[in-house]
């Protein structure tokens, strides 16, 4: 039997067994299956085929966006009009074959967009080129979903899933578990809150699976089966995502006032160009982004190129790394002049978090 058909089997038992308390163990079992199932036909035994001609593009910019979605969404309009590169447009499906690059330029950001061909139901089974898509869409700094108005939540839905069955996680965090493996003492299994979901039986049935016979887990959430599961796994990405309704043009104001309740959705028409401003500031606030305006000695702040880096690592230290690596050699103390100081400006060190355009003049060791 092949891995596709245990697959299919596992699944159609999942959807057979009733959700409760006695059957939590048995589906715990059966996720860690299924998960190690889809690594295995993620990454086969053996020398690989030949590479996804056209997939591999070079990042650039401060971030990357991937537009993925069903053929003729509309992905490749959005491309060309947000961006002015040109993506081939036309009304039969799959006419993008390969992925189309583009950057713009909002708010002093260099941003790539990919245009990405589109997928299908069971593209993280290999159909339709739909691997080597969603190994591209993992690379993303943010994913635009672009979905026909028309049938948006049927197609959400499919999205979802080919993503998740990929190792995607849309708008989630990573779970507060920490797993470490150990030689020997066998399960250890501590939580800091209530668990409604896993006991110990549960997390020794699914480390089983992976055997793994001894490991200290300490759950600081409520997780589930399927969190454990994606800490042992560990090549989980966790992406932000946002819903472009597009071809709003076609329904009326009452039917987008319905959709336009759905979370992480923006209704857009590409070809029109309708709600584009929206749009943007939504993927700016997504991306979470800040930028940073360098300031030389004696002269005014330089507003019109600032340093972006990420909310994650927004210190002074990573701005020095940002300029140049050198600086942090000669590093003395920096003069802030923003939100994230006191005082107009403030002397700081090296460790001092920045806030979005706050100025920094940097001084050297003489």
């Amino acid at each position: 039997m092949g891995i596709l058909e245990r697959i299919a089997d596992i699944e159609a038992e999942m959807a057979r067994t009733q959700r409760n308390k006695a059957t939590a163990h048995h589906l715990g079992v059966l996720k860690a299956r299924l998960a190690k199932l889809r690594q295995e036909l993620l990454t086969p035994k053996g020398g690989g085929g030949p590479a996804g001609e056209g997939f591999d593009v070079a990042k650039t910019g401060d971030a990357r966006i991937g537009f993925v979605g069903f053929p003729s969404v509309g992905k490749s309009t959005l491309l060309s009009n947000l961006s002015g590169v040109y993506s081939e447009v036309a009304a039969y499906e799959f006419t993008t074959l390969t992925t189309v690059p583009a950057v713009i330029r909002y708010k002093g950001a260099k941003v790539q967009l990919l245009d990405l061909p589109g997928i299908i139901e069971g593209a993280k089974d290999g159909k339709g080129r739909g691997r080597q898509v969603i190994a591209v869409a993992r690379t993303c700094s943010l994913i635009l979903i672009v979905l026909d108005v028309l049938k948006p939540l049927q197609h959400k839905r499919i999205i979802e899933k080919e993503l998740e069955g990929f190792g995607i996680r849309l708008n989630k965090t990573l779970p507060n578990i920490s797993f470490r493996k150990k030689d020997k003492g066998g399960i250890n299994l501590t939580s800091t809150c209530i668990q409604s979901h896993l006991d110990l039986d549960t997390v020794r049935a699914i480390l089983a699976e992976y055997r793994i016979p001894n490991a200290d887990i300490t759950l600081r959430c409520d997780a589930t089966a399927d969190d454990l599961i994606d800490i042992v796994e560990g090549n989980r990405s966790y992406i932000p995502c946002i819903y472009v309704l597009n071809k709003i043009d076609q329904i009326s104001i009452e039917e987008l006032d319905v959709l336009a309740s759905i979370p992480h959705c923006v209704p857009i028409s590409a070809h029109h160009k309708w709600n584009f401003d929206e749009l943007l500031e939504k993927v700016w606030d997504y991306l979470q982004l800040v930028r940073i305006y360098t300031k030389p000695k004696g002269q005014l702040p330089d507003y019109s190129a600032p340093v972006i880096l990420s909310t994650n690592h927004h210190s002074i230290e990573d701005l020095c790394n940002a300029l140049h690596k050198a600086i942090l050699k000669e590093f003395k103390h920096a003069l802030v002049y923003g939100t994230s100081v006191k005082y107009n400006p403030q002397k700081v060190g090296k460790d001092h978090e920045l806030n979005d355009e706050d100025v920094v003049q940097i001084f050297k060791k003489i």
